[in-house]
């Protein structure tokens, strides 16, 4: 009838099912499990709010949406004092360097999260004097859709780090590297886009900072 035994099914040597020597043992992931636990319920955020979004973001932080239920009602105002940096809202090139900075005087471990259109991809603002999406300045963790989005998108993007945040392994050692300038050019240094950003942009790339 066409049925098949899955235990006999792929005995082959040709199978193609590998099982890798190394694997996480009992007291790895557990500790892997307490480090991201503490970690995704005392986030302190960084507020970058430059425009509508960051309205939604202050009722977030009010007492009928309340964030401190989800361990965030540190609001931290000095990136060396913070670990979760929140784009609320467009960002001109004129402020690309300044975003650029504060992410590089976060310490590790540090996440993002792009809040709002404008933030994501540029919105409706696709002139020159927009950055199309702050992922071409920082690297982003998650992203919350909306124009603007309402508090109950973002806590719905801060439950989506928190998932993430769960997710990840002391093992990993690129998880905490930084790439601030790779071959690409990806993510530049605050003084690279500083020159782009020189008034608002120049003619060969207008609307992206790469």
């Amino acid at each position: 009838m066409g049925l098949t035994n899955p235990a006999t099914e792929y005995r082959g040597a040709d199978s193609g099912t590998t099982v890798t020597s190394v694997s996480p043992n009992w007291v790895t992931t557990r500790l892997d499990f307490l480090t991201n636990w503490a970690r995704s319920n005392s986030l302190w955020p960084m507020p970058f709010g430059t425009a509508c979004c960051a309205i939604e973001y202050m009722a977030t932080a009010a007492s009928r949406f309340d964030i401190a239920r989800f361990g965030m009602e540190r609001q931290s105002f000095s990136p060396r004092q913070a670990d979760v940096l929140i784009c609320a809202g467009r960002l001109p090139f004129k402020l690309a360097p300044v975003i650029r900075r504060i992410w590089d005087q976060m310490p590790q471990p540090k996440w993002s999260i792009s809040m709002g259109a404008c933030a994501s991809t540029g919105g409706i603002f696709d002139n020159y004097s927009m950055v199309q999406g702050i992922d071409t300045i920082i690297p982003v963790d998650v992203y919350v859709p909306g124009c603007p989005p309402r508090p109950e998108g973002l806590i719905y993007g801060i439950r989506l780090l928190q998932k993430k945040i769960m997710g990840e392994s002391i093992d990993n050692d690129m998880l905490r590297e930084e790439h601030p300038v790779g071959p690409s050019g990806l993510f530049l240094p605050a003084e690279r886009v500083d020159e782009l950003s020189e008034p608002f942009g120049n003619s060969v790339s207008q609307t992206r900072s790469t």
